[in-house]
């Protein structure tokens, strides 16, 4: 069997890679963004975005004011427009959406998750809450 070894077929004569190697592969698939650029898109209603971070850094750290709070292993099945747990949010296959962990390593691997369902405008946002954060953008308890 061949594939890309990203979508979890492997690549023939390729062994298995490791995480950093396949975050890079994931992250090649599509262009990542800031996190100014994902609070004006939000703003300008062009993006959703999705925290996907659990419930303890949530509570230590607050919310995103407006972001869709999706646990990841929900993710999926909340998003994808033709499924039956789908949240109202979940339109179609060309919403744009921006998703978002603590610190953007699990956000990459569940952007890819989402193009593998249609979402070709799925990104994820560079570093994370944490860089929302620091970038001084709407955080509330």
């Amino acid at each position: 069997m061949s594939g890309d070894g990203v979508s979890g077929e492997r690549v023939k004569g390729e062994g298995p890679v490791g995480i950093d190697e396949l975050l890079e592969r994931v992250r090649a698939a599509y262009a990542r963004v800031e996190a100014r650029e994902a609070y004006e898109a939000a703003r300008a209603d062009e993006a959703l975005l999705v925290d996907i971070r659990y419930a303890a850094l949530r509570e230590r750290d607050g919310l995103i004011p407006g972001a869709l709070v999706v646990e990841r292993n929900e993710l999926e099945w909340r998003l994808d427009p033709r499924g039956s747990h789908r949240a109202p949010e979940a339109t179609g296959h060309d919403l744009r959406i921006v998703v978002i962990c603590n610190e953007g390593y699990a956000s990459s691997l569940a952007a890819a998750s989402l193009h593998r369902l249609g979402l070709h405008r799925a990104t994820d946002l560079v570093g994370g809450f944490q860089a929302w954060r620091s970038a001084g953008l709407p955080v509330t308890s």
